[in-house]
C-alpha cells in the first residue's frame, strides 16, 4: 500500500466487527482523556500509560473479537492515523455498525 487512502479500506475491513470498533473507541477515548489529565496536572509520567491503554483495548479487539492481527504490526503510522480517523468518525455518528 502506497498511501493512507489506499490503506483506509483495508483498515475498515480489519475492524468490521462492531464490538472491535467499540473497543478501539474506548481505548482512543481514554488516550485522549489521559493526555488531557497529564496536561492539566503536569504529571507527565501519565503519558507512559498511552500505549498500554491504546494498544490494550485495540489488541483485545483484534486477538479476541476479530481473531486477526492488528494492522499496527505492518503499518504502524497508518494504523495510528486509522485509529484516530475511525474514532472521530464514530464521534460524528458514523461507523458504529
Amino acid at each position: 500500500m502506497k498511501s493512507f487512502q489506499e490503506f483506509w479500506p483495508f483498515y475498515l475491513q480489519e475492524h468490521s466487527n462492531p464490538f472491535n470498533r467499540r473497543l478501539h473507541f474506548v481505548g482512543t477515548l481514554l488516550v485522549h482523556l489521559l493526555i488531557v489529565a497529564a496536561l492539566l496536572t503536569e504529571q507527565w509520567s501519565l503519558l507512559w500509560g498511552l500505549p498500554v491503554i491504546g494498544y490494550g483495548f485495540a489488541w483485545v479487539g483484534h486477538f479476541v473479537v476479530e481473531k486477526n492481527r492488528p494492522a499496527t504490526f505492518k503499518h504502524p503510522l497508518w494504523s495510528l492515523c486509522g485509529d484516530f480517523k475511525m474514532f472521530y468518525q464514530m464521534c460524528a455518528g458514523k461507523l458504529w455498525s
